[in-house]
């Protein structure tokens, strides 16, 4: 089995809100994109809070939310997974990104909101294990993932949840 590997953070310098997603899918990791599969619900999610338009290029929306304060990255660095599905990771092989070191260059960071139940509970894991203290200050934000695999909740409740990232911004 293959490990998969996530990318480096996109952190602007004045990152204010970070957003942990748990481990980029095939189609991501095939694009070298944050959330590149056609059906994932982040960047219509992101049009829908930010005005950041679904119909720009990668590097435009990122710089967009560059200029909002907002990061993206991945709470796991490394993992053995099977396929996209955040379900096949396979726990033991998990390796964490180093989430401390981010708090050390962006103090300014004040909410981070884990984009899943997978990245949820890997943050609980391996990030507030490692974090302590540096958390205090920092609202930790659980959402319902944007991945089409999390077809539970209609789009209009996953909007609503992820609307509270608006005061953060």
């Amino acid at each position: 089995m293959a490990t998969v590997e996530s990318f480096p953070p996109l952190e602007p310098a004045s990152a204010r809100l970070l957003i942990l997603g748990s481990m980029p899918g095939i189609a991501s990791l095939r694009a070298a994109q944050y959330y590149a599969h056609p059906r994932n619900r982040f960047w219509p999610t992101m049009e829908a809070l930010f005005g950041i338009p679904f119909a720009w290029p990668y590097a435009q929306r990122i710089a967009a939310l560059n200029v909002k304060g907002i990061a993206l990255w991945d709470v796991l660095r490394a993992c053995e997974r099977p396929g996209s599905l955040d379900a096949s990771i396979i726990r033991a092989t998990e390796v964490p990104n180093d989430v401390a070191g981010f708090l050390d260059r962006h103090p300014q960071l004040r909410a981070i909101a884990l984009n899943g139940g997978t990245a949820r509970d890997a943050f609980k894991r391996h990030g507030r294990p490692m974090l302590g203290t540096r958390l205090e200050g920092i609202e930790v934000i659980a959402l319902p993932s944007t991945s089409p695999a999390n077809a539970g909740q209609s789009v209009d409740a996953k909007l609503a949840q992820w609307s509270l990232l608006l005061r953060h911004i």
